[in-house]
């Protein structure tokens, strides 16, 4: 154990190895290099489908990739740099979270955030304490490593939640109450895990609990800041090309991590609640700038899970295999449960929606990252936590993910898996014409299906110019009947766009009296046919 615990501190405070002769860096080292990293990339792709058939999380196949290409691997890459992945891994950890920030619709999480607030919070403060004792009680490791690994494992993982919630047909209420408490919950566990690898044994606890309160609230302020500014900009400047909206909406997102952390906030919770804004504010080319975050996502996930699995050494983790499951037991059987229905007790909510929550706290690559803050540290014993953390990460995940679908259909809160009913829109800003582009794309389950053109009363300034079915494309009139399937093309003036829009999600979800049933407002003296 020694040996290894000199092997993965065997760097100097540049973060470079001290042990072995380094390669210099040239243009034919380069030239492996993109080799072996397309390659991976296109095997991490490849598993990806075997992920979707088996109901396998990705993220354990990308970590087999980094432990194939490892010590004990095919390849024995040696790679002992924890500094360098736990920086890596702060940077992924970002663009997953602001990818998982732009996906998440307000009009669903809105509702879950006291939930979720509690979870991040109380639930937190329960199952450090819970997972601490059973470490130091059960396992026989001091208080100090104790803790830290009850705070490591206290974070679900974003990367981890939301690839499997969204391909599980839940409750908007349960998949917001998730998504958010994994989005907010990174925050207190990143500073819990530095106050515990770096001070030792907390002397006041109202002293962290204040600080983490400070920390939460400078980053909410930067982030809610950051978003508003940077989605008012890209709404109010057109910029000359459409490739340009993805860079500038995670550059956006990018900066709010920066600038929270920066001035001493959780940067985590900044980039979120940026990247939530910016998801839900309409942006210009939004398809586009889901896709171009998707991507990128992946790609972080991809790349932190192989520099993972390149970290551990497996042959160490053996002497750690039962201590990993008998904490990861007790975390999964009885401190998340106790924090969930605790935690949630003032809220009503069904308790089968609480037993699923119970089992969907899903550990992913957070909790590995947050492993190498002690190592970093110098923390005595940090090698023994990383490796419980990472065994206990990989034989949960492996039970909790493919599991989750079956429990919730047994619980009976799997929700209609048909196609959402919610308008797909784009807009795109004609900036010399003064007006804007609608794409709208009529989905499955939408009331928009079997109402007339004329009957969608769009503000004067506004009209339908194309209607795309079935592949062929043609000019509608007034009586011509919306289907299913439908993809339409709306030009409407810069002053009526946002009415516009707001008309068209109102017939989509209220159907063509929408204006009556208290859907969309009263329809308006300028609405007309079109």
């Amino acid at each position: 154990m020694a040996d290894a615990e000199d092997r993965y501190r065997g760097i100097d405070r540049l973060g470079r190895r001290t042990r072995g002769k380094e390669r210099p860096l040239s243009v034919h080292t380069l030239n492996e290099l993109l080799l072996v990293c397309s390659l991976v990339l296109l095997v991490a792709v490849a598993a990806v489908r075997v992920s979707s058939r088996s109901g396998l999380p990705s993220l354990l196949l990308y970590l087999g990739i980094g432990i194939a290409l490892g010590q004990d691997g095919f390849f024995d890459v040696s790679f002992n740099n924890a500094e360098l992945t736990q920086v890596i891994g702060y940077a992924a950890l970002v663009v997953i979270l602001a990818e998982g920030g732009l996906g998440t619709k307000w009009k669903e999480i809105r509702p879950a955030l006291p939930a979720a607030a509690m979870l991040s919070l109380v639930g937190v403060a329960i199952s450090v304490g819970v997972t601490a004792a059973a470490a130091h009680y059960l396992v026989g490791l001091e208080w100090r490593q104790a803790l830290i690994i009850g705070a490591v494992v206290s974070s679900t993982d974003a990367a981890a939640v939301f690839s499997v919630l969204r391909k599980v047909p839940l409750p908007a209420r349960v998949t917001g109450v998730l998504e958010a408490e994994s989005g907010f919950n990174d925050a207190p566990v990143v500073i819990l895990v530095v106050a515990f690898s770096t001070r030792g044994p907390v002397d006041s606890w109202y002293v962290l609990i204040g600080e983490i309160a400070l920390e939460l609230a400078i980053g909410a302020a930067v982030g809610i800041a950051v978003g508003w500014l940077g989605s008012f900009g890209l709404r109010h400047v057109a910029l000359p090309a459409s490739g340009l909206y993805p860079i500038a909406v995670m550059a956006i997102a990018v900066s709010a991590y920066a600038a929270g952390a920066m001035v001493h906030g959780s940067g985590f919770l900044a980039v979120y609640l940026a990247s939530m804004i910016l998801g839900n504010a309409k942006l210009p080319h939004w398809p586009a700038t889901r896709g171009f975050a998707d991507g990128l996502g992946w790609l972080a996930q991809i790349g932190m899970f192989v520099l993972l699995g390149l970290l551990v050494t497996p042959h160490d983790l053996l002497d750690d295999f039962w201590p990993a499951v008998i904490v990861g037991l007790v975390l999964t059987v009885v401190a998340r449960p106790l924090e969930v229905f605790v935690s949630l007790a003032p809220f009503k909510l069904p308790w089968q929606e609480k037993a699923l929550m119970s089992w969907a706290g899903l550990r992913g690559a957070v909790p590995i990252i947050l492993a190498t803050i002690p190592m970093v540290s110098g923390v005595e014993g940090s090698t023994r936590i990383f490796n419980i953390v990472f065994v206990l990460v990989i034989v949960y995940t492996l039970i909790q993910g493919p599991t989750l679908p079956w429990l919730a259909k047994a619980l009976r809160i799997a929700d209609d898996p048909g196609e959402t009913a919610d308008l797909g829109i784009e807009s795109a800003p004609l900036e010399r014409l003064r007006g804007h582009l609608l794409s709208v794309a009529i989905p499955g389950r939408s009331k928009m299906h079997g109402v007339e053109v004329g009957e969608l009363r769009l503000p004067s300034g506004a009209a339908v110019t194309l209607v795309v079915r079935d592949g062929k494309s043609f000019v509608p009139a007034p009586s011509t009947v919306l289907r299913h399937g439908d993809e339409l093309l709306v030009v409407a003036t810069d002053p009526v766009r946002d009415a516009a829009e707001e008309r068209l999600r109102a017939v989509g979800e209220g159907g063509k009296l929408a204006g009556w049933l208290g859907t969309g407002g009263p329809p308006k003296a300028q609405h007309r046919g079109v």
